[in-house]
């Protein structure tokens, strides 16, 4: 990372905004933009924008990103995007990544601190400090940024916040929220052999951050969503789409307690299906709530979430026969007077009761799509600038809750509820006495005609160490975050 420093260190970037915003003629009025991780989401986000200037694009596998070299055959290419940085960063103003989860962060970070703006696929991060530090760093850098959750910028969520605003369904004190995925394998052992590299994939780079471990076609590419160190299962996959009209039509915050529990939980991969329950306090709201009765107050709100195909109970008065799923998820919003109900995304919201709600219009109308919402804001004077939906500043806190749910998951062993501070990032009811032990191995041989049941357990370690390495991450040598401002 050092590279980074003095490649960097007499270089001022000036983005074709600040041109503009000084009166001049900006040389083009296209972004120049440069995409990390181009061979699956990455594609589709880069085709999304192509209306700009793709200039350069960056991936550890040539062979997963040659459908983006091929479309863009003019952009520069990188394995390293800390060689982009450092050799080709006065050529673009803007970045889009879509790596594994595990390097969000760290590429995110350091592009913020260079003065780019910001386009970063969910979930924003593998942990609930690298969201906080992207969160404070896109403040200081006074750059845009938009998360890659692209419910954010529809009609489906501006519909819930306003009913919700509107008290079209009273006050909510629970929410149902739930996902058919994983689309991809879960609860496996951790491959025992090892296979060879592939020539054309730098495995060291997709590593990264993370702790090196023999490659295995198991983990790259696309499957890596399953296994810890590189991705969040269907939790931190889905949540983001599912949970997001959640956070923001409810105007939610840190939560305070959390618990959660799954099949089973396994070391290195995430399990088959998955439940967590996550309370938040009750807030001052920000918007101007009609009908608002419990001490001018948002009240209490507990949060469930279900995946691999489990299913809250359905309400009473739901068709027979009635898919809950609506593009592979759903939310169920119980109001004290009705209840809402909405798809993944926040498609296609509407009440149980069958009323249909005529709620004060107040959220601004994304005519565009959600990437270029984000290159709208971009080329705008950071003195007018109208923020795209998911900017950092509200996809950090948002992203905190996701990943919450993972650390609720990973500690389910504890069997209790465990009370969250925010503020501190750390759990406040863990005590020295406390281990964890996961399973390491799961599987059984044939002894005799008949099964013998295997089960390799970890040794114990410490709750409070195992909780602080899920909150903030120790990083591989020589991979390091920007401090926290």
């Amino acid at each position: 990372m050092g590279t980074i420093t003095a490649a960097t260190a007499g270089l001022t970037i000036v983005p074709n905004y600040v041109i503009a915003g000084l009166g001049h003629k900006a040389p083009s009025d296209k972004l120049n933009i440069a995409g990390i991780g181009v061979g699956g989401k990455g594609f589709s986000d880069l085709k999304a924008l192509e209306s700009e200037n793709i200039v350069a694009l960056c991936d550890v596998d040539w062979s997963y990103a040659k459908n983006a070299f091929n479309q863009y055959p003019k952009a520069k290419r990188f394995k390293d995007w800390r060689l982009m940085y450092d050799e080709f960063g006065k050529n673009f103003d803007a970045v889009m990544i879509a790596t594994a989860d595990h390097t969000h962060a760290i590429i995110a970070a350091h592009a913020l601190t260079l003065g780019k703006h910001v386009y970063c696929e969910k979930p924003l991060t593998h942990s609930v400090y690298e969201s906080r530090l992207l969160t404070k760093l896109a403040e200081k850098y006074n750059v845009v940024t938009q998360m890659g959750n692209q419910g954010s910028s529809g009609e489906g969520v501006n519909q819930i916040i306003e009913w919700l605003t509107n008290n079209e369904i009273g006050e909510v004190v629970k929410v149902e929220a739930f996902t058919n995925r994983p689309l991809w394998p879960q609860g496996l052992n951790t491959p025992a052999e090892s296979d060879k590299v592939p020539d054309t994939l730098d495995w060291d780079l997709f590593t990264g951050p993370a702790k090196m471990r023999p490659y295995n076609k198991i983990y790259h590419p696309w499957n890596w969503r399953g296994w810890w160190d590189y991705g969040t299962g269907a939790l931190g996959d889905m949540a983001c789409h599912i949970l997001h009209p959640v956070f923001a039509g409810l105007e939610l915050e840190y939560p305070i307690h959390a618990r959660g529990s799954s099949t089973l939980l396994l070391q290195d991969c995430a399990p088959n299906a998955q439940s967590v329950t996550l309370t938040f306090p009750a807030r001052k709201p920000k918007r101007n709530w009609k009908e608002m009765k419990t001490n001018g107050l948002l009240p209490q709100v507990e949060v469930f979430w279900y995946d691999g195909g489990i299913l809250p109970n359905l309400p009473e008065g739901w068709s027979e026969g009635k898919d809950p799923y609506d593009k592979g998820g759903g939310v169920i919003f119980h109001g004290t007077k009705d209840k809402l109900i909405c798809g993944c995304y926040g498609a296609n919201p509407w009440l149980l009761s069958g009323r249909k709600p005529n709620a004060p219009k107040f959220c601004r109308k994304i005519e565009t799509s959600h990437q270029m919402d984000w290159v709208r804001a971009c080329k705008e004077s950071p003195e007018n600038r109208v923020n795209p939906n998911s900017e950092f500043s509200k996809a950090g806190p948002f992203n905190e809750m996701v990943v919450m749910g993972v650390l609720a998951v990973r500690l389910q062993s504890l069997n209790k509820t465990l009370n969250w501070d925010g503020q501190t990032m750390q759990f406040t009811n863990l005590t020295d006495a406390e281990k964890i032990v996961a399973t390491a191995n799961n599987g059984f041989e044939m002894k005799s005609g008949r099964p013998r049941f295997i089960k390799t357990m970890t040794d114990p370690v410490s709750a409070k160490e195992f909780a602080a390495e899920l909150i903030k991450h120790t990083y591989r040598k020589p991979w390091t975050l920007p401090d926290m401002p």
